[in-house]
């Protein structure tokens, strides 16, 4: 069995970022992935503001008298030009506001007693004192956020604030999902006996969607493999990848594995993980229609992962191996999982031989409780928990020890 670290690796180092980008607005660009540096065009802040609401003084004005006292010359709100600051003279000022021209400290207003037309200072500053100076977070033609960034809301709002209206971004990938089994109902139908719920088709297409992915959901596809084969055929038009659920095994009803290898190539694996052993690689033959051009050019052949059925196993396999490679496809530069290093609240004493990846939550004194059932049918376990504990191979957990957990908050994103 492949460790999950070489499966891993051999799935990334076939994703190559896809071609394809386009300039979007930036309100719109949650999630997406750059496709071009976004360099800054001016300074933040573009001048030196002052940071409290205050007046804006001259310090040598306050030590060449003795009273404090000053005139208030001029009254700056935020988003007005000021005029220079007169000498022996201070300004009243808000936060956010440019600093006048001569003025080198701002004193809070919390330390001053305005009488009139003039002020007291209370404090004498020091130059430089509550005053952001121009430049201070971000100088022009500097980097802010480098191609391949997944675009959150805060790097939204740092490419507003140096002007960007729009930003140039990778094309969404591509993604073709179906599902296999007569078994399968969805739900709102009758349950047939020896029918279950298509539970894996809400799991995974939520999954492929909160990666910011174009799906095309053909449902259920017949246990039949020329209706498989056409369905393969037809997705691999117009689709970076292909993603399946159930039917990669060799009985006599598990038609994706042929259906796979006739229309291009496939390799089964045997990951050593637990919960999803088997896990599906390969890729289908891309065929244009005649006349037309395949929708996603990029090679002549569409990726096909095929995921075990249990939904544990699904759900396991997609946040470790599914992601990372989509992620790859769409050009992110950085798509491990962030680790937390937790204490286990808890003993398990049988280890196993594969490398297990536990349902767990952190519990109000920061450990780790166990989920009592880990079954890869269990998909309450899924819910009830907020990660998955990492395990190596071959080891039993003992309470007190320290375990590397990975967040559902980084295999979610």
């Amino acid at each position: 069995m492949l460790a999950t670290a070489e499966a891993l690796a051999t799935l990334l180092s076939a994703a190559s970022p896809i071609a394809g980008t386009e300039s979007i607005p930036t309100l719109d660009a949650l999630n997406r992935v750059l496709a071009a540096d976004v360099t800054s065009p001016l300074d933040v802040p573009p001048m030196n503001t002052s940071s409290m609401d205050g007046y804006a003084i001259r310090s040598a004005d306050l030590a060449a008298q003795a009273t404090g006292r000053l005139p208030v010359s001029q009254r700056i709100p935020a988003g007005h030009a000021p005029e220079p600051l007169t000498p022996g003279t201070a300004a009243r000022i808000f936060t956010g506001a440019t600093v006048p021209p001569g003025a080198d400290a701002i004193v809070m207003q919390e330390q001053t007693e305005a009488s009139g037309a003039e002020v007291t200072i209370l404090h004498s500053p020091q130059p430089g004192e509550w005053i952001t100076a121009q430049g201070a977070d971000i100088r022009s033609g500097s980097v802010i956020l480098p191609a391949g960034t997944r675009l959150t809301p805060q790097a939204l709002g740092l490419a507003a604030s140096v002007g960007c209206a729009e930003l140039v971004v990778r094309r969404r990938v591509k993604v073709a999902v179906f599902f296999t089994g007569d078994e399968l109902t969805m739900p709102g139908e009758p349950l047939k006996p020896g029918a279950i719920y298509n539970s894996n088709r809400f799991t995974l297409r939520g999954l492929l969607e909160k990666l910011g992915c174009e799906v095309t959901d053909y449902g259920i596809v017949a246990d039949k493999l020329d209706a498989t084969r056409a369905t393969l055929r037809e997705a691999a038009e117009a689709h970076d990848l292909i993603l399946t659920c159930g039917g990669v095994s060799v009985g006599e009803e598990d038609h994706v594995k042929p259906a796979v290898e006739a229309e291009g190539r496939l390799a089964m694996w045997q990951i050593a993980m637990k919960p999803g052993k088997p896990l599906a690689f390969g890729a289908v033959r891309r065929v244009a229609r005649r006349g037309e051009t395949a929708a996603a050019p990029d090679s002549a052949e569409t990726f096909f992962i095929g995921l075990p059925g249990n939904p544990v196993s699904s759900f396991a396999t997609f946040l470790l191996f599914v992601r990372p490679f989509i992620l790859s496809l769409a050009g992110v530069l950085a798509v491990a999982p962030r680790a937390l290093s937790l204490r286990a609240d808890f003993t398990q004493s049988k280890a196993d031989r594969r490398n297990e990846f536990l349902r767990a939550r952190i519990n109000s004194a920061g450990g780790l409780d166990l989920f009592p059932n880990q079954s890869s049918a269990v998909l309450t376990s899924t819910v009830w928990g907020d990660g998955l504990i990492d395990n190596p191979p071959n080891h039993a957990i003992s309470a007190g020890e320290t375990v590397r957990f990975l967040p559902f908050s980084e295999l979610l994103n």
